[in-house]
């Protein structure tokens, strides 16, 4: 997924968000203002290898428009839980019961973002603490098409293989500019953190915490990518992760996996604190 200006390219291509690298650095000549970040080594996410859901059958997911389009999660009738890196601008709006993008859907429901709250310790460089809450001005209506996903928990680290989906409307190719229509999904697998630190993988570069998760393919070819940041890493049925970052145009490739924040207890305290009640 990848960031595109809004004063270069239709609306479709400006929502993309870029999970995978938040970075300034060009990509082609007509993607040189792509990337909101610092570094040319990571980026944004879309889903890559996956395939269409079935419609409404992720009645949890969000998809925010604003600069940039990203992913996230309905936790609460007002609530949304997203990405702090989705650059979001001053007036988002947030559409629940969607499947398709493009066409109208009697299920969808829009609405404004009142605030948008970042996690405060949110380091843009190291990635960490990735995670952020959008208060909607009003309540959705929950039904079959609309309601809030389970958050985990369970604290405990997820063991490597452990069966995971993620879901969003990102691009399903690198170099792809539009995001996909419809809401697409991809199984993953947790990958052990340690490996995707070693030089085979990301090298330290950057360092893949405690507060992430890894997860993708040994394969490859099985991945989040740009459009798809703020999305949900949902394993066991409950969301366990949130779409961060991945390598800049490899989504898919085996040596860089996805990384996803991980929903740890500190982070679940912090949620329920800022919305001021139990989940």
């Amino acid at each position: 997924m990848l960031l595109v200006p809004t004063d270069h390219v239709t609306k479709e291509e400006a929502s993309l968000d870029s999970t995978f690298t938040w970075i300034n650095d060009p990509v082609l000549d007509e993607e040189a203002k792509v990337h909101p970040s610092s570094s040319s080594q990571d980026h944004c996410a879309n889903i890559i290898g996956g395939k269409e859901s079935v419609p409404h059958s992720r009645p949890f997911m969000a998809l925010i428009e604003g600069d940039f389009i990203c992913g996230g999660t309905l936790i609460k009738p007002n609530w949304v839980l997203t990405a702090a890196h989705c650059n979001l601008g001053k007036n988002p709006t947030v559409t629940l019961g969607a499947h398709s993008l493009k066409k109208a859907e009697p299920s969808k429901q829009t609405l404004a973002v009142a605030k948008q709250i970042r996690h405060p310790c949110f380091d843009p460089e190291t990635k960490e603490n990735d995670l952020m809450l959008l208060q909607l001005n009003k309540a959705a209506k929950i039904n079959n098409e609309v309601s809030p996903v389970k958050l985990g928990q369970s604290f405990d680290d997820l063991k490597a293989g452990t069966a995971c989906l993620v879901t969003g409307w990102g691009v399903v190719a690198n170099r792809q500019r539009k995001p996909a229509d419809a809401l697409r999904e991809v199984n993953v697998t947790i990958i052990d953190r340690g490996i995707c630190n070693n030089k085979q993988h990301y090298n330290f570069h950057p360092v893949v915490t405690k507060n992430m998760i890894c997860a993708g393919s040994k394969k490859g070819g099985k991945d989040a990518c740009t459009g798809d940041s703020g999305g949900p890493l949902i394993c066991n049925g409950q969301q366990r992760g949130i779409v961060s970052f991945g390598k800049h145009l490899e989504c898919g490739n085996s040596h860089f996996p996805g990384v996803y924040t991980r929903l740890t207890k500190k982070f679940l305290v912090w949620i329920k604190k800022t919305i001021g009640s139990d989940l």
